[in-house]
């Protein structure tokens, strides 16, 4: 096979020579995008010339995520943190929190954001305004992952569970282990901003009006806004009103206040209640009894994968990275 030349480099990445020499000699000039390319055609075509010694400025990949302060988004908060120091000196994780009922805030910084980056890793709420400002900055030569729930109708890439599916499972594992009992269920979910909470609480409903189970019907949303004290006001209220509940599937967060409310209700009626990811208070709800099953989403496997495709998006790892849902995890007071 033919050596590659530097001719060859420049014509793969739409450049000039002096340019493809710039680039691996370090002597700068260079925007980073360009430099990007460069540094791809050199390993796509060969070019002999180790990583280490070639001149590549830093691939700085923005996480932009939500809410803190909830158990979830801190584990995979820390999950890019645990990543990041794995990573190569040359690619940086800036982790960026962006509040979450504020969609103008949110595409205001996608399309503004004062870091010089060469790709984002996004969670935010489905909103005309995040998706258009995503696929501007895509257009402009960013790589975009959506991660956790998309933020669009499937043209960005994502990396997630099947949210959907969860819905239906949670539905099933309800349904066929109350079998004996008949009575509704409710879902509970933030408000309907996020694309994710849709589908779980669709495929729950959904599963139940197919006529899965002649004994159980779906009876309503509660959207608490993952907000404990929400959550527990508006449960409460519910199972005061409707004595037939012996289901509660929490598509969201705020899952304090359920815990909260089923506690105060554990003498006057047994209630099956099904949540979403694993922390140690639920664990705890598991092994007591208080939640029967709950479905975790391992967001350190959906941080690496985020990462994975990205990468190969920018030309670092040219192994293809699977594009299939993550799989979730079923727990229960047996496997906890």
């Amino acid at each position: 096979m033919k050596k590659a030349t530097l001719k060859d480099v420049a014509r793969e990445a739409g450049v000039g020579t002096a340019t493809v020499e710039r680039v691996i000699n370090g002597r700068g000039g260079v925007t980073e995008k360009t430099a990007q390319r460069v540094a791809r055609a050199v390993r796509k075509l060969n070019y002999g010339i180790r990583d280490s010694e070639m001149h590549r400025s830093a691939l700085r990949i923005e996480v932009i995520l939500v809410r803190p302060d909830s158990s979830f988004f801190a584990s995979l908060n820390h999950a890019f943190e645990r990543m990041s120091a794995s990573l190569d000196r040359s690619i940086i994780l800036h982790r960026t929190f962006v509040r979450e009922n504020d969609p103008v805030a949110m595409a205001r910084h996608i399309a503004n954001s004062t870091l010089r980056r060469s790709a984002l890793i996004i969670c935010a709420q489905d909103d005309p305004l995040v998706t258009r400002a995503l696929r501007e900055v895509q257009e402009s030569g960013v790589a975009v992952v959506q991660i956790v729930t998309r933020c669009d109708d499937g043209g960005l890439p994502y990396v997630g569970i099947d949210n959907y599916a969860a819905g239906r499972t949670a539905a099933y594992y309800m349904a066929g282990m109350l079998s004996t009992r008949a009575g509704s269920f409710v879902s509970i979910c933030h408000s309907g901003t996020y694309n994710g909470h849709r589908d779980r609480t669709r495929g729950f409903s959904d599963f139940m009006a197919a006529g899965q189970s002649s004994k159980h019907h779906f009876s309503h949303t509660i959207l608490g806004q993952d907000d404990e004290l929400r959550i527990a006001e508006t449960l409460g209220e519910a199972l005061h009103r409707d004595q037939d509940i012996i289901g509660v599937y929490s598509a969201g967060g705020g899952d304090e206040g359920v815990a909260v409310v089923l506690q105060q209700w554990a003498k006057r009626r047994e209630i099956f209640w099904v949540g979403h990811e694993l922390t140690e208070k639920k664990r705890r709800y598991l092994q007591s009894g208080l939640m029967n099953i709950c479905i975790d989403q391992t967001p350190e496997v959906q941080a690496r994968r985020s990462v994975d495709i990205i990468l190969h998006k920018l030309g670092v790892i040219r192994t293809e990275v699977v594009a299939d849902p993550i799989r979730f995890l079923t727990i229960t007071a047996e496997n906890v």
